[in-house]
């Protein structure tokens, strides 16, 4: 019995998934076990086994597709079973069912052996409004293999253009260099019978990309990650759909100095918990939140979400892209415990092994970035929707202040860096926020 195999759904905030590698093709043998095909959601990867043993019937989708959770996948059965039924999406299904050639097209026995259309067996005229000329299918494959669809003559039903039309096209073609192939998406141009490459390889030069030689080599389109497209679309809607602004001062850093190196003495002895610099200034954040429950929350257009509990996120720079976990009610923990958490999800993130409902912007009542182990001086962080604000920390500098009696000197200072959504707060709430965690840092105190 023929076996589906899904999408799996990996945390409730995830609705679609990138499948990165297939490796299992058509017609291999799967024992439990195997791993059937790599994917992963927004910030973190996976892998999914097989759970029956038999032989893949079919894949219905490329490395690179974006699968609805819970789509079908592919199928794994015994050979000669029918996947019909489990492929996704009408369009699919009626171009695996559809005859190579026309109902009344008659082929002599001897002919039924080749793989080629009979050529007597013209496909008729498309029906005016009745369906496309190209499926669906067929023009999603046409746009990745850069081929003029609408050029090309369908064994479809009524003459419709169809996956398997693209796919001899592609295959008949010379082959294109990523370059060459991005040009002929973005500007029509017409693929050469041959090109002037390696084995008649299209370069871009082949279909008019390089108009001055001189700069022929000074350039090149590569894609960008799935990852960074997700992070560039959420960056976007999150300047395009609030009112953001930006206040910045800084906190006398001496306390927190002082604190790092009694700890840093204390690990040297055995103390379990390396508590940094930016755990004391996240548990300074989350004091000033319980201040300020205004800005403990989520801005939903008419109406705000106020936590009673702090959802701390924090900004983690991975190879993969910037994530940015939870640690739930973060202001049940202990300074200690807020250093294991906030190291224990940061490790996970880098790993790629992090709870995708974790890494939901929802997840967060508020968040923290911070560049100071960069040597950022000042920035503007952008806001993790729906929050309303979000902290960014930069580095330690020296700057002059009144030591009392007439006497300056100089005395480093944390930068400080609030962004908030000005629909959900006043300048004067978020100014007196931000100064309220520059007291908490100016007066931090804990035990070791």
């Amino acid at each position: 019995m023929a076996t589906v195999v899904i999408m799996p759904k990996q945390g409730q905030s995830v609705e679609s998934c990138i499948l990165t590698e297939m490796k299992k093709k058509k017609g291999d043998t799967v024992a439990v076990g195997d791993i059937l095909f790599a994917y992963e959601t927004d910030k973190a990867s996976f892998e999914e086994e097989a759970q029956v043993a038999g032989t893949v019937l079919d894949v219905f989708f490329d490395n690179g597709d974006e699968i609805p959770v819970l789509t079908n996948v592919m199928v794994i059965g015994n050979e000669g079973e029918s996947t019909d039924e489990f492929r996704p999406g009408g369009a699919a299904a009626a171009e695996v069912a559809a005859p190579a050639v026309p109902a009344a097209a008659t082929v002599a026995p001897a002919e039924v052996k080749t793989t080629a259309p009979a050529p007597a067996a013209a496909p008729a005229a498309a029906p005016s409004g009745t369906m496309s000329p190209v499926s669906p299918r067929a023009k999603a494959l046409a746009e990745k293999e850069a081929v003029n669809a609408a050029a090309l003559t369908g064994t479809g039903p009524h003459g419709r253009v169809i996956e398997r039309d693209v796919k001899a096209a592609a295959e008949a073609a010379p082959k294109t260099t990523p370059l060459a192939k991005a040009i002929i998406k973005e500007t029509g141009a017409a693929l050469p019978t041959a090109g002037s490459g390696l084995a008649g390889m299209a370069k871009g030069a082949d279909v008019g990309a390089l108009k001055n030689s001189v700069y022929a080599t000074d350039s090149e389109i590569k894609p960008i990650s799935n990852m960074r497209k997700i992070i560039a679309k959420a960056m976007h809607a999150s300047l395009q759909n609030s009112a953001q602004l930006t206040h910045h001062l800084s906190a006398d850093a001496r306390r927190i100095m002082a604190l790092r190196k009694k700890v840093k003495k204390a690990v040297e002895n055995g103390y379990p918990t390396n508590i940094t610099l930016n755990d004391m200034v996240c548990m300074a954040v989350i004091k000033a939140l319980k201040k300020f429950p205004q800005v403990n929350a989520h801005f939903l257009g008419d109406s705000t979400r106020n936590f009673s509990k702090v959802h701390l996120g924090l900004a983690v720079d991975t190879e993969r892209g910037l994530m940015v976990p939870t640690v739930k009610n973060a202001d049940d923990l202990s300074i200690q415990g807020l250093a294991s958490q906030l190291k224990e999800v940061a490790e996970a993130c880098k790993k790629g092994s992090i709870d995708p409902d974790l890494l939901s912007s929802e997840a967060a009542s508020f968040t923290v970035s911070n560049l100071g182990n960069y040597g950022v001086e000042i920035f503007t962080p952008v806001i993790n929707l729906p929050q309303v604000a979000i902290l960014g920390v930069n580095t330690i500098v020296p700057r002059p202040k009144d030591l009392g009696g007439g006497v300056y000197g100089f005395v480093p200072h944390i930068g400080l860096s609030l962004t908030y959504d000005h629909r959900a707060l006043d300048g004067g709430e978020a100014t007196r926020f931000v100064k309220q965690i520059a007291t908490e840092i100016e007066n931090l105190e804990f035990e070791l």
